[in-house]
């Protein structure tokens, strides 16, 4: 029984870290350019774009697709050409915070960029696709730095856009009821979520955010199943397949199949047993208004 025991300990222990360890290898998957979204970008920093664009050199395309990878990478950072290839240049490009690179579009083209990653300072800075990508400590922190009338100071777009990535709640009490045990705030603060207090006289506004979990799409198959003819013509040695008929099935019960053996001469009978001077039509049955 322990050794039992001990085997199925061992085996879901192992399950886990597999299980653990294929997760980290979907999380890490790399990124390219051509797979770069305005929304994933805010996932990056300045040296990443360097050196996923210096991977893509070798594509051909690369240069026809330039411009959109540009405004991709531009939806998150702040690119600038360095006109003037100088240290004393490149170094003032760096006091405010900017990587200076070399991308090359082609064998010919090659352009000195400055970037630096976009600031999300104030609440206006906030995006659909930024906002997923920003932790709620962070967004205490611009919501601190933004505002002092509270939650519903903050207009309805931005909002929307806020709550599309987190779970928002708030309560406004008495500054010295604001914390006592048991409260909406012990609850929330043990239940994850960050608070930001904003106080309004003797009172006290709390507000909580609690980023959502991230949902995964699934990911589409691969490859689809090749489908199989069913006969193939070119194949000589194959067998055409047989289809059953569902109009030539005999069924001996059924009165109505034809059977020549009942052919008689009654069945090309076509005449009528009827007296002829009863199928005479004369002048009086005709009505005047009948239209032949």
């Amino acid at each position: 029984m322990y050794v039992i025991s001990k085997v199925l300990i061992f085996a879901t222990i192992k399950g886990l870290k597999v299980n653990t360890q294929n997760m980290a290898q979907k999380a890490k998957k790399a990124l390219t350019i051509k797979t770069l979204t305005k929304s994933n970008v805010w996932d990056l920093q300045e040296n990443d774009i360097f050196r996923l664009w210096e991977a893509a050199e070798k594509d051909a395309d690369l240069k026809d697709n330039a411009r959109h990878y540009t405004d991709v990478i531009r939806s998150a950072f702040e690119v600038e050409e360095v006109k003037v290839d100088k240290p004393e240049v490149i170094k003032k490009y760096e006091a405010r915070g900017c990587q200076v690179g070399q991308i090359k579009l082609d064998e010919n083209t090659k352009l000195l960029l400055a970037i630096k990653k976009k600031p999300i300072m104030r609440i206006t800075d906030l995006t659909y696709e930024n906002i997923t990508h920003i932790s709620a400590v962070k967004l205490i922190e611009v919501l601190d730095r933004n505002f002092g009338g509270g939650w519903d100071s903050i207009p309805q777009n931005i909002k929307d856009i806020i709550e599309s990535g987190f779970d928002i709640s708030t309560t406004t009490l008495p500054k010295d009821r604001l914390k006592k045990k048991g409260s909406m705030y012990e609850k929330k603060v043990n239940d994850g979520f960050e608070a930001l207090e904003i106080a309004k006289g003797t009172w006290v506004e709390a507000i909580f955010a609690k980023a959502k979990p991230v949902v995964e799409k699934p990911e589409p198959e691969e490859e689809l199943e090749e489908i199989k003819p069913i006969y193939d013509p070119e194949n000589e040695d194959e067998d055409m397949p047989e289809f059953e008929d569902p109009y030539n099935e005999e069924d001996e019960d059924d009165d109505d199949v034809f059977d020549e053996d009942r052919l008689t001469e009654e069945s090309y009978r076509t005449t009528f047993d009827e007296d002829p001077e009863d199928l005479d039509l004369s002048v009086v049955d005709a009505a005047d208004d009948d239209d032949y």
